[in-house]
């Protein structure tokens, strides 16, 4: 019985790959029946805001796996990006990305005789990836950056699981807690926790831009790694330097109810339609697909053809021996057809899967997801963030103004760009025109969330109002960070 799977060709060079990855599956008697939609720039270009049509969408959500090429969003038109889009709509919270040595295809480490095996978990959802942006001054722009617990957990937990599955025995985690104490510092905290339900897999943390710094000079002595978002896209583009480049690195995104496999590097608008582009990447996601839907058979029998291919010197013009004619991409599936069935000599692949199977469900209400409800809140004060062009001390007086009718709380401290001005400060720090100003509850003081309002409301009075966040203790800890130099 044929498994029916959603496939979007993309855009640029993705219907030349698409074409000839599906050619090698059909070769390979691969049980797989295609209904494609239609995504990409030219939908935007027609109207579709989201980049797809609602037919696209429907047809997506209905059969739970989309296989994809890549695809361009239209810049300067105020568009999201169609990638970015399509996983967070349809929760696809873990990205998967397997990075390794391939003969035939030389680098640095390669020609040193340094083999590179390791996975990249990253978060796929939250972040800065929300792209909830303001400029709260016309020189001021913030971005709020979400990190949730949940969100945290549920792909950290797929992260030891999926070691489990391959047998690895090392999982790092990735981080700037050092200095993001509260965001970077939960998704931390939450790996620890988990950590302890995985004795059998040696867990680890490490600062990000050390990660960097490692993976450019020993990255044999990394298994596995996850990150947050922003932090694992950048690393995980890392990582496809070290193997020869985007056109060899697999992507799977990976939800509970629909999941995602595609090529993650560009369209290549300058050699569409030339019929010269590389198809490795898209063919790895899709026989990490076939894995995913349990054909590990034939994406054994494929990744083996493929192997043997590239072990044999046969190549595409991006790559390979320069000595040797490079093949156009049908050329070059056809060449994979004719060594199905054969092995490498080195590094052959055994019929696993690398993915836990997951069961497509049609939900009836959006899921929503919180941790235990016994966390004691207490409200400290607030921080409101104002438009101005006054010296510290002078801003310091109004904000006490504001207080006149108030005896609950104290102005605490006032920050320019995260640094402290007042009460105490550097005439040597340059400031912009956005200031944060803290008001703290008094010791023993009880206060409603309305009291806070009415303080930004006769601040307002004064200056312009940008944004306010309140503080808050959760089970007695700080839910709010200290400014530079408090």
């Amino acid at each position: 019985m044929r498994t029916k799977i959603a496939v979007a060709n993309g855009d640029g060079i993705g219907p030349e790959i698409m074409d000839a990855v599906l050619t090698i599956f059909n070769a390979a008697n691969v049980q797989l029946e295609y209904e494609f939609v239609e995504m990409g720039k030219s939908y935007f270009d027609a109207g579709h805001s989201t980049g797809m049509t609602e037919k696209a969408k429907e047809t997506i959500e209905q059969l739970g796996i989309l296989f994809k090429g890549p695809m361009e969003t239209p810049k300067g038109k105020g568009v999201k990006s169609i990638n970015v889009t399509a996983r967070k709509v349809w929760n696809t919270y873990a990205n998967q990305r397997d990075f390794r040595t391939l003969n035939g295809v030389d680098t640095v480490f390669s020609k040193a005789g340094i083999p590179i095996n390791l996975t990249i978990v990253r978060e796929n959802i939250e972040d800065t990836y929300g792209g909830i942006e303001h400029l709260l001054t016309y020189d001021v722009a913030v971005g709020r950056r979400i990190i949730t617990r949940p969100g945290s957990e549920q792909v950290i937990r797929y992260a030891f699981e999926m070691c489990r599955r391959k047998g690895l025995k090392k999982l790092a985690c990735a981080h700037k807690a050092n200095i993001m104490k509260l965001t970077d510092g939960l998704f931390l905290e939450v790996f620890q926790e988990v950590a302890r339900e995985y004795p059998d897999i040696e867990s680890s943390d490490i600062i990000v831009d050390d990660l960097c710094m490692k993976l450019v000079s020993k990255p044999q002595t990394f298994e596995a790694i996850v990150l947050t978002n922003l932090q694992g896209d950048i690393v995980s583009d890392l990582c496809a330097g070290l193997v020869g480049g985007l056109g060899f690195a697999p992507s799977a995104n990976i939800g509970d109810n629909i999941s995602i496999f595609e090529a993650v590097h560009g369209t290549a608008p300058d050699i569409a339609g030339r019929g010269i582009a590389n198809p490795t990447a898209l063919l790895l996601s899709g026989i990490g697909m076939l894995r995913f839907l349990g054909y590990a058979s034939s994406a054994a029998s494929i990744e083996n053809a493929l192997l043997y291919t590239l072990e044999q010197g046969i190549h595409t013009g991006d790559f390979g021996e320069r000595s040797t004619p490079s093949l156009n991409t049908m050329a070059f599936a056809e060449a994979i057809i004719a060594n199905l069935g054969k092995t490498p000599e080195k590094g052959a692949v055994i019929a696993t899967s690398d993915f836990e199977a997951k069961h497509h469900h049609n939900p009836i209400k959006n899921k929503l997801t919180f941790t235990k409800n016994d966390v004691v809140e207490e409200m400290i004060g607030v921080d409101v963030f104002v438009e101005c062009d006054m010296q510290p001390n002078e801003l310091a007086e109004v904000a006490k103004k504001s207080l006149r009718y108030n005896e609950n709380f104290d102005l605490v401290m006032i920050s320019n760009r995260g640094t402290q001005v007042w009460p105490t400060g550097s005439i040597y720090t340059e400031l912009v025109n956005e200031y944060r100003i803290r008001f703290e509850k008094k010791e023993g003081k009880q206060i409603r969330q309305k009291e806070i309002l009415h303080i930004s409301a006769d601040l307002s009075e004064e200056v312009k109002v940008c944004s306010v966040e309140f503080l808050m203790n959760f089970n007695g800890k700080r839910g709010y960070t200290l400014a530079q130099g408090q």
